[in-house]
């Protein structure tokens, strides 16, 4: 295994890391040996790496000065843009209630459980997200394994996704017959569309946040770019049509 002149510091972290090397001979394009790096010559350019990531991953532009010597204006600029970005995203989520509006006047009840429903998309998202991202950065796994990942997926989220669904039904059931809240005489519809409203929702996140990264890096960004905030939002935009269309097809004839 060597490096050239030109590798960068994170590629060669990375060789060194995945076959347990204590150095990496350097050499020119004529196979002349340079000298070497030494995995204790990395160690900065590993932390520096992996704190960007994280940072990345909080929907902030990464920072390499410490958090007390960033000036005002930087830290603004690191948050104002992801942050705009994301709320134009959610602008969606606005628009797409917009076109469901005579749904959501008709069947009230539903709205009860749209926070529970999206933000159960998202945090599968971003569970599969954060998997993700690690595995490629450590070169666990190749743009050409996409299709091994989504095979692996699929089921984890509907499995998942039933889960939840199960608790759902569960929780509106105790709470229809220990009379703490009525959802209507037919509530056990409304169950229904919780529950398989979650599976889909849940799966469908799942699959976002694990081909997020690998449409990313087949662009050429950063795949710590997908941040969970990132996969929250567009899981928020696409669960709520999902949710509703469910709920259409379930309800049609009785609520709807």
């Amino acid at each position: 295994m060597t490096v050239s002149p030109k590798t960068d510091r994170e590629e060669a972290a990375r060789i060194i890391s995945r076959y347990d090397l204590l150095a990496l001979p350097v050499i020119d394009p004529d196979g002349r040996v340079l000298g070497m790096v030494a995995v204790d010559d990395l160690i900065d350019a590993i932390y520096a790496a992996s704190a960007e990531d994280v940072q990345k991953f909080g929907a902030v532009a990464g920072a390499k000065q410490p958090y007390l010597r960033i000036g005002y204006a930087r830290m603004l600029g690191k948050h104002a843009g992801w942050l705009c970005a994301l709320f134009l995203s959610e602008m969606l989520t606005a628009s797409a209630m917009q076109h469901l509006e005579s749904a959501l006047e008709k069947a009230v009840v539903l709205t009860l459980f749209i926070p529970l429903i999206m933000s159960s998309g998202g945090n599968s998202g971003s569970q599969a997200t954060s998997m993700l991202i690690r595995a490629l950065s450590l070169d666990q796994i190749r743009i050409a394994d996409w299709w091994r990942v989504a095979v692996r997926e699929l089921p984890v989220g509907l499995t998942l996704g039933a889960i939840l669904g199960a608790i759902g039904v569960i929780r509106i059931t105790a709470w229809q017959k220990l009379g703490i809240y009525d959802y209507g005489i037919h509530w056990p519809l409304v169950a229904l569309t919780v529950g398989v409203g979650l599976v889909a929702i849940v799966t469908f996140g799942s699959m976002a946040g694990s081909m997020l990264p690998f449409l990313l890096k087949r662009l050429g960004f950063d795949p710590a770019s997908a941040s969970a905030p990132f996969v929250a939002t567009l899981v928020d935009v696409t669960g709520l049509v999902i949710y509703f269309s469910v709920a259409i097809v379930i309800l049609r004839g009785t609520l709807l």
